[in-house]
């Protein structure tokens, strides 16, 4: 089941989510709506505020990203189709000491194009981190990697504390997409506004 994607300037996107206590099957297939929208929106990560929930879930899916990382799952090393798509339960994350900086463009997908200007920035990022986490049934696990399956689940922590990417760019970048920003927080109150009148409109349950 596709969801519905929540886009740059709805309040939803700026909540910390709330931890996850309970690992059912409706938490699982929610899990899956996810991974099927995140799947279908050509996407490597997807957050739950993205997609109207303010929980410490989110997914991930870079085996179509060029690999280029190291990983460790629970002190081995199996293959990413044994493991993803990943569905990440109240993430914590540490940080290698003398860490390496790494600079890399980074998308959302709740920034969407704005007319033919796609909304992206250079963002730095530690690049190996350690993330414990649960999957979708609650089971505990860490994880160790670099590359681009680190700076993923990076952005889509940040996610789950009300953090944007946007926020992470420094003011010169963050200038030259200033005027989409507006554009696109433009259409999102629009919509919004279009929605609350539609569910006003409809006749009253008696």
């Amino acid at each position: 089941m596709l969801l519905d994607l929540v886009y740059y300037n709805s309040p939803l996107l700026r909540e910390k989510g709330a931890p996850i206590t309970v690992f059912d099957s409706a938490l699982r297939d929610f899990s899956a709506a996810m991974i099927e929208t995140m799947h279908q929106s050509g996407g490597i990560g997807l957050a739950a505020q993205q997609v109207g929930r303010a929980i410490q879930l989110c997914v991930v899916d870079v085996r179509k990203s060029k690999i280029d990382f190291d990983w460790e799952l629970d002190g081995a090393s199996p293959p990413l189709d044994l493991f993803m798509p990943m569905v990440i339960a109240n993430p914590q994350i540490s940080f290698a000491p003398q860490n390496e900086i790494m600079i890399y463009e980074e998308g959302c997908l709740s920034f969407p194009k704005v007319g033919a200007k796609p909304i992206r920035g250079d963002v730095e990022r530690p690049d190996k981190i350690t993330v414990s986490y649960q999957d979708e049934h609650g089971v505990a696990h860490t994880l160790t990697t670099t590359g681009i399956l680190s700076r993923c689940i990076q952005h889509e922590a940040d996610h789950l504390k009300g953090t944007l990417f946007i926020d992470r760019l420094d003011r010169r970048t963050r200038t030259k997409i200033d005027q989409s920003l507006k554009q696109l927080a433009a259409s999102t109150d629009e919509a919004k506004t279009a929605a609350t009148i539609a569910e006003a409109a409809k006749p009253a349950k008696e």
